[in-house]
């Protein structure tokens, strides 16, 4: 069977660098042409109302703002093997709605098997649509990073002829 994967970005553009993860989703939409099998979707704050995308699908890439000890603009690519519980320890306005709706999703057994996070550590998170310079070049870093993650899968992602 082949691979049926959502690009998940979520978070809120309303708060600067809080909204990578879709701001990511953004890019990859404006400069690939991804094959059927493969669903990008702007998340934004939405939760549970993300859970029929996860129907179906063998992987889930997840990608947000994140807390973490390293610096600013940092990017975080991590395998998850319990994403609800990872999910509680976020510090993002969204962070109850991703956690519910990956323990919802785990509970209705929809939950796709394979699940990585692509994470951004924010600089700025207050009121404001631009991002950070670290952020923005992070988020260029990541979308990098999920074509390449998609072509170990076999999935065969174009560019965008200008």
């Amino acid at each position: 069977m082949s691979a049926n994967i959502l690009v998940l970005g979520v978070g809120n553009v309303l708060l600067a660098d809080e909204g990578a993860g879709v701001r990511a989703v953004e890019q990859l939409q404006r400069c690939y042409v991804f094959p059927p099998r493969v669903e990008l979707i702007d998340g934004g704050t939405m939760g549970l109302d993300l859970l029929g995308y996860l129907d179906d699908k063998s992987h889930l890439f997840i990608v947000d703002a994140i807390l973490s000890t390293e610096p600013p603009g940092s990017v975080v690519i991590q395998e998850l093997t319990d994403p609800p519980a990872y999910f509680r320890q976020k510090i993002s306005p969204h962070q109850i709605g991703l956690s519910e709706l990956l323990a919802v999703a785990a509970m209705q057994d929809c939950l796709p098997p394979a699940i990585t996070l692509f994470g951004i550590v924010p600089l700025d998170l207050s009121t404001g649509i631009e991002m950070s310079p670290e952020v923005t070049a992070a988020v260029r870093q990541v979308v990098l990073a999920v074509v390449k993650e998609l072509g170990l899968l076999g999935v065969e992602v174009g560019a965008v002829s200008r």
